[in-house]
């Protein structure tokens, strides 16, 4: 199960890296305070050699980030979303509901098909697995998704936004997860699905696939941008 514990596992050395880089002497006594410092992200990016930041700690500060750019101030679910893109970027983890779990769903309709198959513990896995699945495909490579859909006639991002909200709804009212205090985390994925995609969007296409452009990428971050933002700005 994928919880919200990243930043449990930063090291001293990534707070000693923080600071320096921040100019700031203190570490232990308000991390969080030097996290969410609006530079950071940037002068991780920039870190050279040996100064360049562990996987958790730059995932964290990115995704963090990123969130913060599209309304989401909450550091749970930023610690969340960066639990999920580290175990998900492990071989084949993000098809398993579980690392040691022996089924492997390359579909999401897959997943939608068990649902109902065990109301127990591994219940909540498939629930959670399906808002999970569905925010790693369409956040991390929508290029992929929007080239399926024209070439082959497969999912729209929409699709993905409706099931992976889907899931993060029937994983919230889980008892389990009400047991296991889960319940809120899951139900604030499924509200900010929408936010949650655009903003993983917005950190594959400048930190991961940053090298890739297309008419098509162009057009999905206009159509964000007007969607979200656009009777604001």
């Amino acid at each position: 199960m994928i919880l919200a514990n990243v930043r449990e596992r930063l090291s001293p050395e990534d707070l000693l890296l923080v600071a320096g880089l921040l100019g700031r002497s203190e570490t232990a006594d308000r991390p969080d305070g030097l996290l969410d410092d609006p530079a950071l992200f940037a002068l991780l990016r920039e870190a050279p050699g040996l100064a360049s930041p562990s996987a958790p700690l730059f995932l964290y500060v990115a995704v963090r980030h990123t969130l913060r750019s599209v309304g989401i101030d909450d550091a749970e679910l930023s610690d969340y979303l960066a639990a999920l893109l580290l175990e998900f970027g492990m071989r084949d983890r993000a098809y398993r509901i579980a690392p040691s779990d022996d089924a492997v769903y390359y579909y999401v309709t897959d997943i939608v098909a068990d649902l109902e198959a065990d109301p127990g513990r591994r219940g909540l896995l498939l629930r959670a697995h399906l808002g999970n699945f569905s925010l790693w495909l369409s956040g991390v490579f929508p290029d992929r998704i929007t080239a399926r859909k024209a070439r082959a006639g497969g999912p729209s991002l929409e699709y993905y936004q409706r099931v992976g909200a889907r899931g993060f709804r029937l994983a919230a009212e889980h008892a389990l997860a009400r047991e296991w205090r889960l319940s809120d985390l899951y139900a604030l994925a499924a509200d900010q699905f929408d936010r949650l995609r655009v903003g993983l969007n917005r950190l594959s296409d400048h930190a991961f696939f940053r090298n890739l452009s297309s008419p098509d990428r162009l057009m999905r971050q206009v159509e964000d941008e007007m969607r979200l933002f656009g009777e604001t700005n």
